[in-house]
């Protein structure tokens, strides 16, 4: 099974914020990429017992919001 989980920085919160795609549920905040990163299977894994028995790949994808000035 391949979980996509798409990962932003929240610029208030100071946090980097992931949402699974597919409704699994998983959500997560890290102050790194990499503190994020290494939460992310456990929760998964909690997420997905009882449900599914087999192995799983996450794949974090990255995204990058430019916020402009107002006039």
């Amino acid at each position: 099974m391949k979980i996509t989980v798409r990962a932003f920085w929240d610029d208030e919160a100071k946090v980097w914020v992931a949402v699974a795609d597919g409704g699994i549920g998983l959500f997560a905040e890290g102050a790194t990429l990499e503190a994020l990163q290494k939460k992310l299977p456990m929760l998964a894994e909690d997420l997905l017992e009882g449900d599914y028995s087999g192995e799983f790949e996450i794949r974090l994808v990255t995204e990058s919001v430019r916020a402009g000035t107002a006039a």
